[in-house]
């Protein structure tokens, strides 16, 4: 099944894939790339400890449907996310892990394999001290517009060869790490900005405020508001709001609930709420959005 001297992908041959996933798109067998491997997945709506074995590739994993609350264990810390359409997560090379998951809807993801020779390189091309790859994850799973639109287009990809895909994988590494050394907090710190985009992500439809995601990563407001803005240059209400609009973004795409009820999974306290988000951060209204 993993086949190329490229990747450290030996630890999955013990994998049972049948048993959690169906794959639908395999760029080494679909595209022929060997620089870069892609592949969509359909998952098992619910499974229970689920070993994932670390890696040295930069392991990139792009949700792209269903709504799951994962809950993961690795180095003895749990974490409980829920995870929707748009979510990024980055794999800290050679951590394993333990999952359990429950998806209310069918989940699917894109997920794609950086050697670890590539990113080698692009960080001697780039200079500096060593890649800080637990910040890095920080960052993605904060958000990345360039790497989930990047991501979600490469299995349409049709008839490029593997020239493309070695230059795909040298931008992933080189955005990704040129952003992770954007993002360097120390250890608890960072620890906090985490924890705080986990309340906001998995309670998106709530009226959170500042003080109740402080107190959730145990800083004082002025205190959490200062290093999230160091980490993610954005304070945490834009952040929220974001994250928000672009939940409502995906709802209006892909369904046809209406504005009320997309702002009210939204967290928004009104339809009147969202529309004037909405506008300030995307410049139309959302019905004018949806039509579009």
């Amino acid at each position: 099944m993993f086949d190329s001297p490229d990747f450290d992908l030996a630890p999955y041959a013990e994998f049972d894939v049948p048993a959690h996933v169906r794959r639908t798109y395999c760029s080494w067998g679909d595209a022929g790339w060997r620089s870069l491997l892609v592949q969509c997945f359909d998952h098992v709506p619910e499974a229970d400890h689920l070993q994932l074995p670390g890696v040295s590739d930069l392991h990139l994993v792009l949700y792209v449907a269903g709504d799951v609350v994962m809950r993961t264990r690795a180095d003895g810390k749990p974490d409980r996310r829920r995870r929707v359409p748009g979510n990024l997560e980055l794999m800290v090379p050679g951590r394993a892990s333990v999952r359990d998951y429950r998806a209310t809807s069918g989940m699917r993801t894109i997920q794609v394999h950086i050697p670890s020779a590539t990113v080698d390189r692009v960080a001697t091309g780039l200079g500096g001290p060593e890649p800080d790859f637990e910040a890095l994850s920080a960052a993605v799973d904060a958000g990345d517009p360039v790497v989930e639109n990047l991501v979600r287009a490469l299995p349409a990809a049709d008839g490029t060869n593997d020239f493309y895909a070695e230059s795909a994988a040298a931008f992933l590494a080189t955005h990704l790490l040129t952003r992770g050394r954007d993002t360097r907090l120390p250890g608890l710190e960072h620890a906090a900005v985490r924890a705080g985009v986990a309340v906001m992500r998995d309670r998106l439809a709530e009226p959170l405020t500042l003080t109740d995601i402080a107190a959730e990563v145990h800083l004082s407001v002025y205190h959490f508001i200062r290093v999230f803005r160091a980490a993610t240059g954005e304070t945490p209400h834009r952040f929220l709001t974001r994250l928000r609009i672009e939940r409502a973004q995906r709802l209006l795409s892909a369904g046809d609930l209406t504005i009320g009820q997309i702002a009210g999974r939204c967290g928004f306290a009104s339809p009147g709420a969202l529309s004037a988000a909405f506008l300030s951060q995307v410049g139309v209204r959302p019905s004018v959005y949806r039509k579009n």
